[in-house]
């Protein structure tokens, strides 16, 4: 028995990971009263529908305010092709995009057994992006520097090229 590398990856995920789904923004559900969000940004904070907002824009049950005019829906305003941003909250709307989902159940198959605990841990696709966004000893050079001090906040394993330093 031949056993493809999609089963691989979907045998490491925990069964019960929720996907987002792909919504239009004129759908009745961008309406939601409570959401989760990055909570800790100064500037932006990101939903968990995948919509960045400037903190005043935020509802208050933690939606972004879907019809301000400043607010964007995954977006990747500061992102590499590599999946690198400058902006954490940016990483997290551009990981959000169910467009995504291929490249992220790709990282999640590849995820080494030291960040097992880490992964089993993670029930959806906001709570994975919040993780994968968050700086790591992956995005640092020599311990002690960025690889890209421009874009350290990575989705993709793909990291940054560190012969740039």
């Amino acid at each position: 028995m031949v056993v493809q590398d999609t089963d691989i990856r979907r045998s490491r995920m925990p069964k019960s990971f929720q996907w987002q789904a792909k919504v239009a923004e004129n759908n009745n559900s961008s309406r939601q009263n409570t959401c989760r969000n990055s909570v800790q940004g100064k500037a932006l904070i990101a939903d968990e529908r995948g919509y960045v907002c400037q903190r005043a824009d935020v509802q208050q049950g933690g939606c972004c305010h879907v019809y301000s005019p400043t607010t964007k829906h995954y977006a990747c305003d500061t992102c590499l092709l590599n999946g690198c941003c400058a902006i954490y909250e940016y990483c997290i709307s551009c990981c959000l995009d169910p467009e995504k989902r291929p490249l992220l159940e790709t990282v999640l198959g590849k995820a080494a057994v030291s960040f097992s605990l880490l992964y089993s841990s993670i029930s959806d696709h906001f709570e994975l992006c919040l993780a994968k966004c968050r700086t790591s000893s992956q995005s640092v050079h020599h311990e002690n520097s960025y690889r890209d001090p421009k874009a350290k906040h990575c989705y993709s394993d793909i990291l940054p090229d560190s012969r740039k330093l």
